[in-house]
C-alpha cells in the first residue's frame, strides 16, 4: 500500500469518525432540550440566528449550538440576570424559517460574584408559544434579589 493510499484511508476514517460523533451529539441534544433560534445583538434584519437546544438547571440556562462539535454550551445565561426586554412577530425574510414562532429581546447582565466588569448583552431567541411558556415560567419562578440579601445576612 502507498503513503498516499494509508493518508486517505486515515482522513476517510477521521471524517466518518467526526460524523459520527456530530450524529450522536445531535440526537442528544435534540431528544433532550427546547428547539430555539438565538443569536446576539445588535445583528441584520436576517442574520446570525443559530439553531440550537436550550436546557434549564436550577440557576442557568445552557444554549447548545446544533451545528457544533463543541462539548458544552455555547452559551450560559444565569437565571438571575436574565431580564425579557421585549417581543416580536418575525420579519421579513425571517418569516421563511420561523413561521409560527415568537421572537424574545433578552437582556443578560451579569450577576452576583461572578460579575466583574458591568456589561449588558441582548440577545433574540425565537421559539414556539409553549416554549415562550416555560421560559416565562422559569424566570418567573426565581428568587427574588430581596430574598437573595436576606439569605446572606
Amino acid at each position: 500500500m502507498t503513503l498516499l493510499a494509508v493518508l486517505l484511508t486515515v482522513l476517510l476514517v477521521v471524517a466518518v469518525a467526526l460524523c459520527a460523533l456530530l450524529a450522536f451529539r445531535l440526537g442528544q441534544l435534540r431528544s433532550a432540550g427546547t428547539p430555539v433560534l438565538l443569536r446576539e445583538m445588535p445583528a441584520g434584519v436576517d442574520e446570525g440566528w443559530r439553531h440550537g437546544t436550550i436546557h434549564y438547571t436550577d440557576e442557568t440556562l445552557r444554549y447548545y449550538r446544533l451545528s457544533s462539535l463543541r462539548p458544552g454550551p455555547s452559551v450560559t445565561f444565569c437565571r438571575q440576570g436574565i431580564d425579557i426586554v421585549g417581543r416580536r412577530e418575525p420579519m421579513g425574510t425571517e418569516c421563511d424559517i420561523m413561521d409560527g414562532l415568537v421572537v424574545l429581546q433578552v437582556r443578560e447582565t451579569p450577576y452576583g460574584s461572578d460579575a466583574v466588569e458591568p456589561r449588558t448583552d441582548t440577545y433574540e431567541m425565537a421559539m414556539t408559544l409553549g416554549a415562550v411558556t416555560a421560559f416565562q415560567s422559569w424566570l418567573e419562578s426565581r428568587q427574588s434579589d430581596r430574598s437573595q440579601r436576606r439569605r446572606s445576612a
